[in-house]
């Protein structure tokens, strides 16, 4: 077990895809007991009483392997780490447990430790059965307790939980870092959007609580499309300075990346002392920007040279409408077109769809829109569906309600990106797309020529 122990001691057992790695995972992975050399060594190293490095690699290979499949070896092994003379491998052998223990050895284990760092982990894994922890003598479990009441009392508790949140939150912000962000869910889950506006206020109007209310702030931009524009005028006055606090940074930053927050509050952000506000969510750049110029005769060329099932053509509006101003397309260049409509859904298809209401008439509308309505809130695609029915103009009538709807929620549209600012510019972009379908179907005449 040389290799092991020097894997675990300089650390390459923990390096990603690391060949150590890879080896000690495959050993514990078909050791259907997990009682083989290497679980059995990887277990004791655990409790290594020199470098405490070695306990802490030791420690979080072990947890990274029992969340694959339930090991009793491996818990009973952090149960003894609980009390490591090393944080890190405290906190990691809590991570541990609070994983893989039952609710009743939680509290248990709660009740017999005086760790604050640990106790948090172990109580915020408990799930509803830390509720009943409401009186204990950490600020952070109590928190946590407050939470979860909070998460199912009727309306007419709300106010009490309120106030005990807020006098818990300063301390137990010591050791819960996800404080803000835990709270922001559970009242977004509540649906208590102006309740969370108000909090927002209550805790960025005391300085020893500001961090917080920033932080709540940045949450609710997150989930709420007007929290942007309620919160801006609080996170400028509060975080509007040269040498603002790190949290308000970020919480101002994300406010600003909505349009109607900086339309909204144009006057009020060019007092901001460092200069002009981000412009917002950055456009993304369209795989079909600045297309060559085609005539029929080279648009034509291109097309015979391509497969009739073709799959995927770049430039599929300048190509083909550069035939459709000519003249009709042949029975190839239909199939060709028809294929990239009907056949390919996403933006191929969202970019085809009006070309191909150009070329079969409004008698294909029906289809068109059945395909493409129930898609313009997918964040995926959902840009390029509103711009194709934007080109249909009038015609994307019976759209209205599917475009109206991605105006009109008040929460942000679910989106699974890098970061909750990338998820929140994803749906403010979205909302852009939505707008501007609805002023060009409403505008007036059809952009698609050919169509009247």
């Amino acid at each position: 077990m040389k290799w092991l122990d020097a894997a675990v001691a300089d650390g390459t057992a923990t390096a990603a895809a690391h060949p150590s790695r890879i080896a000690l995972f495959d050993a514990v992975r078909a050791d259907p007991d997990r009682t083989g050399p290497v679980a059995r060594r990887l277990l004791r190293l655990a409790g290594h009483p020199g470098e405490p490095s070695v306990r802490r690699a030791a420690m979080d290979l072990l947890r990274s392997l029992s969340g694959e499949r339930h090991w009793p070896a491996a818990l009973d092994v952090a149960l003894t780490r609980l009390a490591d003379p090393d944080e890190e491998v405290r906190r990691t052998a809590a991570h541990l447990v609070g994983r893989r223990g039952e609710p009743g050895l939680l509290l248990a284990v709660l009740g017999d430790l005086s760790d604050p760092v640990v106790r948090t982990v172990l109580a915020g894994a408990l799930g509803p059965a830390v509720a009943r922890l409401g009186s204990d003598r950490l600020a952070a479990v109590r928190f946590l307790a407050h939470l979860e009441n909070l998460r199912t009392a009727p309306p007419v508790r709300w106010p009490a939980l309120d106030t005990a949140l807020l006098s818990d939150a300063r301390e137990a912000a010591l050791h819960l870092e996800d404080l803000a962000c835990r709270w922001g869910r559970v009242l977004y889950g509540l649906g208590r959007e102006r309740h969370a506006y108000a909090l927002v206020a209550r805790l960025l109007a005391d300085p020893a609580t500001r961090g917080l209310g920033a932080g709540l702030a940045r949450t609710a931009c997150h989930a709420w499309r007007a929290a942007p524009v309620a919160l801006l005028p609080l996170l400028v006055r509060y975080g509007g300075g040269r040498d603002t606090d790190p949290g308000l940074a970020d919480a101002l930053r994300t406010a600003l990346l909505s349009a109607e927050a900086r339309r909204t509050h144009a006057a009020l952000l060019t007092r901001l002392p460092y200069g002009s506000p981000a412009p917002g969510p950055r456009p993304r750049r369209c795989p079909c920007a600045d297309p060559p110029a085609y005539d029929s005769g080279s648009a034509a060329a291109l097309l015979a040279a391509k497969p009739v099932g073709i799959g995927r053509l770049r430039h599929a509006t300048a190509v083909f409408g550069a035939l459709l101003d000519a003249g009709p397309l042949t029975f190839r260049q239909a199939a060709q077109l028809y294929n990239l409509t009907f056949r390919h859904p996403g933006t191929v298809q969202a970019e085809c769809a009006p070309l191909w209401l150009r070329h079969a008439g409004p008698a294909a509308l029906p289809r068109l829109l059945a395909l493409m309505t129930p898609r313009v809130a997918e964040y995926t695609v959902g840009e390029a569906y509103l711009a194709g029915l934007a080109r249909m103009g009038r015609h994307a009538m019976p759209a209205l309600p599917a475009v109206g709807a991605v105006i009109d929620r008040r929460t942000r549209i679910p989106v699974n990106d890098s970061t909750r600012d990338a998820e929140t510019e994803v749906d403010e972009r979205l909302l852009a797309a939505a707008l501007r379908a609805r002023r060009a179907i409403l505008a007036g005449p059809s952009p698609v020529a050919g169509v009247r």
